[in-house]
């Protein structure tokens, strides 16, 4: 529950009026308490009106509001501001309920003598293990200023690169759906008066035209059984990706469509580089930073291939070798991860590795925009074309012989 409270500071007498969550009063006061302050009131809050904001309109904690509050972290880390301090300050600055809400949890939990690290990963879907774990590197090596501005740069690289790719589907997507509309439309409003005035005629049906006029009588007659067969199919092929198997047989096909293979592929090869580089940087041995990177790269496929991979680095094999075994793995990559090895340059290595992919998604991005737009312009205007077609040119004839 979130209750409201009026405190004073001990120190300075200043009044403080705030937010805490917790699971009743008394734990509401603790809390306040832990923080310094002297309290005058606490009683719940009521106010429906911030609580319908918050549930309905307040969106979720995005990628790009951890990567804020990572680089105001290393800011403040930076300026000798106190742990505890820093996230006391985030909490009060910022805009986002949900994020707040999980500032607030995390410094009452730092006030209770906790790490960074273990109350970070009390909010798994804010921060990722990867994450966590190189916060707790950056306790134990004393690099907390560091491994923030690490993970800051490190978010954002990502978050680019992968709202890029998102950004480049939407668009054919679009177009698509517009374009089923309206050819639904036209299957249910403008074929059938169309094909009362071509049977009235009395000619002969070519063969095309029977077929869109079966197509139009199809969506005229069963169309809400098809809409709901399309709906069932929807919610059949949601619970399927739910399941481990259809995740993993949805990113086997994202890594075999003809245009969209290398886009992805490269994608997740970009992210496992950079991610090896950043927890090798930052003092993670090699077989978490393989684990930690599986759990993370976002595709099962890869995930899989890291596991054996990194049961392959317990046995004794270098890293280089455990890659080059398997085909998503690029020569040049074990390659280059092999250099690494033999020169003790393997972060060098991966970050070059991770800047070149990067670059790679960017240019197979631009490519794929420039073939998609054209091929569905051409695809759209020859379907449209046909459908037109099929329909218009017996209208034509029944006017001719009326001429």
């Amino acid at each position: 529950m979130l209750f409201k409270y009026e405190a004073i500071t001990g120190a300075t007498g200043e009044k403080k009026i705030g937010t805490v969550d917790a699971l009743n009063r008394d734990s509401a006061i603790a809390a306040i308490q832990r923080r310094g302050l002297i309290v005058s009131s606490v009683y719940e809050d009521k106010d429906k009106k911030s609580l319908f904001k918050m549930t309905i309109f307040n969106k979720g904690i995005s990628t790009k509001d951890v990567v804020i509050m990572s680089r105001q972290i290393s800011t403040l880390f930076e300026a000798q501001v106190s742990a505890l301090k820093v996230f006391t300050l985030l909490s009060e600055n910022t805009q986002n309920e949900s994020l707040v809400k999980v500032l607030n949890q995390i410094s009452t939990d730092i006030q209770t003598g906790m790490t960074i690290s273990n109350s970070l990963a009390k909010h798994p879907k804010v921060f990722s293990a990867f994450y966590v774990n190189m916060v707790k590197s950056g306790e134990e090596s004393g690099k907390l200023i560091q491994v923030f501005s690490y993970m800051a740069d490190y978010l954002d690289r990502q978050y680019q690169l992968t709202s890029k790719t998102k950004n480049a589907l939407v668009y054919p997507g679009f177009v698509i759906g517009v374009f089923i509309i309206v050819m639904v439309l036209m299957f249910v409003m403008i074929i059938p008066r169309l094909a009362v005035i071509i049977k009235e005629s009395g000619q002969a049906i070519p063969v095309s035209t029977k077929i869109v006029m079966g197509v139009s009588d199809l969506f005229m007659n069963y169309g809400f059984i098809l809409l709901g067969a399309l709906v069932a199919l929807i919610i059949y092929i949601f619970s399927i990706l739910k399941t481990e198997k259809g995740q993993e047989y949805f990113d086997k096909i994202k890594l075999s469509l003809p245009v969209f293979k290398n886009v992805y592929s490269k994608l997740y090869l970009s992210r496992i580089s950079d991610n090896m580089d950043t927890m090798l940087s930052s003092g993670i041995s090699i077989l978490r930073a393989i684990e930690l990177t599986g759990a993370v790269v976002g595709n099962r496929v890869f995930e899989n291939l890291l596991k054996v991979v990194l049961e392959d680095v317990k046995g004794g094999s270098p890293f280089s070798d455990a890659l080059s075994k398997h085909k998503e793995i690029p020569t040049i990559m074990s390659g280059m991860v092999r250099v690494g090895e033999e020169t003790g340059s393997m972060g060098n290595i991966l970050k070059t590795l991770g800047r070149f992919y990067a670059r790679e998604v960017n240019e197979e991005v631009d490519t794929m925009v420039g073939l998609i737009e054209p091929l569905m312009i051409v695809a759209l205007g020859l379907g449209v074309g046909l459908l037109l077609t099929s329909v218009l040119m017996p209208i034509y004839n029944v006017a001719g012989g009326l001429g």
